[in-house]
């Protein structure tokens, strides 16, 4: 491959033998690393895609206090899960997960398949995720390329190719299967891991602290700073809502549990609608909202303000409204009235907590 040339350059021993030795003796003291359970590889895993490590060392303790096995985590409910998982985003990894460890259970009998075959078919297990748990749990000499692994190697074999197309990680991988210590896989993927986390950094690379800058190619010809290419991302959509924070004579909370497909599916939320015309009637489309689709009628106060918030691929603007219902509402699963006490049993997402903490800053 000829992408991979640049390969035969270096002294594949002692690059393995550089980056091992420096991530034993300066790896990070993280709790994933503590032993090498499959089940907790796995859970850490999943939690740090798109996720900085220091957000994701709480949420990982708590999570494990919760469900310290993979048979707690497959009986646990579903709505438990979900606010273990509040605050961290992308929740489509945790429904996939608990899908995965009900399936393992099912099929393997409670214990992680170890073989690239059978992980692969487990669901949101990509194959990063699949190489991370298969070399760190089980020893087994598989790539796990991720952005920080993508954009290392691109630096040291000076890999030209856009890495933001996907087509592209196949030349990762293969550089990896190359260069993998087949005497510490763990190890050495980490290590790779760990020299893109804190030394081989997208702006400011600390080359003059890199353990292996004698084998990196765009380093000895001073392009470290241009690499990894990658094109850039579409900028996000700009949506306008309205949301109300609703509240019976019994000051209950009017909550309801969004569509189980989509954005934040199964999450509950303070119901909210999308406001397609530049100068629509926020109150009017509020009233509509809760008239046709939760059949009950309400009054809309005055606006408390607006939050902002930022999604991968879309940028919410709400308009925030107290309201007061004025009619009767039959309960059902999927809307509930709930003291605010009551409310942090359930798993709001982000922007409706900014919601709810924007409404109570008012006095309410």
């Amino acid at each position: 491959m000829k992408t991979l040339e640049n390969i035969e350059t270096i002294n594949i021993e002692k690059f393995r033998e550089h980056l091992i030795s420096w991530f034993r003796a300066e790896q990070r003291n993280l709790p994933w690393r503590l032993d090498k359970d499959p089940y907790k590889v796995w859970v850490s895993e999943i939690m740090l895609q798109q996720t900085r490590v220091d957000t994701v060392i709480p949420y990982f303790q708590r999570f494990l206090e919760q469900f310290p096995t993979l048979d707690a985590l497959a009986e646990a409910e579903e709505d438990k899960v979900l606010k273990a998982w509040e605050g961290l985003g992308y929740y489509s990894r945790a429904r996939n997960l608990q899908t995965a460890v009900r399936e393992v259970k099912e099929k393997y009998n409670g214990i992680v398949p170890d073989s690239p075959e059978e992980i692969a078919t487990l669901k949101g297990v990509g194959p990063y995720t699949a190489g991370a748990i298969l070399s760190i749990a089980y020893g087994i000499p598989e790539p796990a390329v991720d952005g920080n692994v993508m954009r290392v190697l691109s630096r040291i074999l000076l890999i030209k190719e856009d890495i933001a197309k996907p087509s592209s990680r196949k030349i990762f991988e293969k550089a990896v299967r190359i260069l993998i210590s087949h005497e510490s896989p763990s190890d050495f993927n980490q290590a790779l891991m760990e020299l893109g986390a804190i030394v081989c950094t997208p702006t400011s690379p600390s080359c003059l602290l890199c353990p292996v800058r004698e084998h990196c190619q765009a380093f000895h010809e001073g392009v470290q700073h241009e690499l990894p290419i990658k094109a850039k991302k579409k900028k996000p959509r700009e949506l306008r809502l309205a949301a109300a924070v609703i509240k019976n004579n019994e000051g209950e909370i009017l909550i309801r549990r969004r569509p189980n497909h989509g954005l934040l599916a199964n999450m509950w939320e303070l119901p909210s609608v999308e406001l397609h015309l530049p100068f629509a009637d926020d109150r009017r489309g509020l009233s509509s909202l809760y008239r046709e689709t939760l059949d009950t009628d309400v009054e809309i106060g005055e606006s408390l303000g607006q939050i902002q918030h930022i999604f991968s691929h879309l940028i919410w603007n709400v308009t925030v409204y107290s309201g007061k219902l004025t009619a009767e509402l039959g309960k059902t699963d999927e809307i509930k009235l709930v003291s605010l006490e009551e409310l942090s049993e359930y798993a709001l997402p982000v922007p409706h907590q900014k919601m709810l903490a924007l409404y109570l800053q008012n006095g309410n």
